[in-house]
């Protein structure tokens, strides 16, 4: 089998930070160069909303299930900001060579009080297969106990990953990696383990958990045997090459093999 990439982007490095629904172009068609570049691998690509639908999310309270009374429009807001996103990124990649489409978790998936239970990923494979990119993104769903409900694109990377056989999984992000007190990065972050980590506030606004969000989806992955990488974003090439890229290894515990 090929290598088959499952890639995180996060929201931060895709958009204007301070500037609702502005996407940093420059970022956006650099990631899909680099993408282009590795034709003969499978790749799924997730991304977070950044300034296209945290605010929209956040108006209408919808990680906690709405305002009743503006629900329909919260819901159809967030969901048109963050599409509009995840189509520049769709048409960035299509026009460096390398075909892909959009696929919106709202049409697909579902949560029960905030976390994803459901969500189906065999179009996501057969695509790959193909050649094509899926492009996914956090979004909006409907929600069994709550009526609706946000799930980060970190949820979904955690969902795919264990349901689809990945030969690496990593999260592109704003930071070199996960910082420990003392602000250096840490290498590794083995799951199960007592971890420090200066996660840093975010003065932008964001309903999904930020890096705290990120490490405890990915430690659950690792706690299931599935490995990932935390990197800068500048270091993407290192990491679809398989090479080092100073950031951070999420681990499964030694202890128990």
């Amino acid at each position: 089998m090929s290598d088959r990439v499952l890639l995180k982007l996060g929201g931060s490095v895709l958009t204007e930070k301070g500037s609702r629904g502005v996407a940093d172009s420059k970022c956006i068609e650099g990631v899909a160069r680099l993408v282009s570049q590795h034709a003969g691998s499978q790749v799924c690509i997730v991304h977070g909303a950044g300034s296209f639908g945290h605010p929209e999310a956040h108006m209408y309270s919808l990680a906690r299930g709405g305002d009743g009374s503006h629900l329909a429009e919260g819901i159809a807001r967030t969901h048109g900001a963050v599409c509009t996103l995840n189509a520049i990124l769709v048409s960035a990649l299509v026009e460096s060579g390398r075909e892909a489409v959009g696929i919106h978790p709202l049409g697909s998936a579902v949560s029960r009080e905030g976390r994803l239970v459901a969500f189906e990923t065999r179009p996501v494979s057969a695509l790959m297969k193909t050649g094509i990119v899926p492009v996914l993104h956090g979004d909006v769903v409907m929600d069994e106990v709550q009526g609706v409900s946000i799930v980060s694109g970190d949820q979904i990377v955690r969902f795919l990953a264990e349901s689809i056989p990945f030969t690496r999984v990593g999260l592109a992000t704003d930071v070199p990696g996960v910082l420990g007190p003392d602000g250096r990065v840490i290498s590794e972050i083995e799951s199960g383990s007592q971890w420090a980590v200066h996660a840093g506030g975010s003065r932008h606004t964001d309903v999904t958990g930020g890096m705290g969000g990120k490490l405890g989806e990915l430690l659950e992955l690792a706690g299931n045997g599935v490995e990932s990488d935390i990197f800068h974003v500048s270091r993407l090439g290192d990491f679809m090459e398989g090479r080092p890229h100073g950031g951070t290894r999420i681990t499964g515990s030694k202890t128990n093999g």
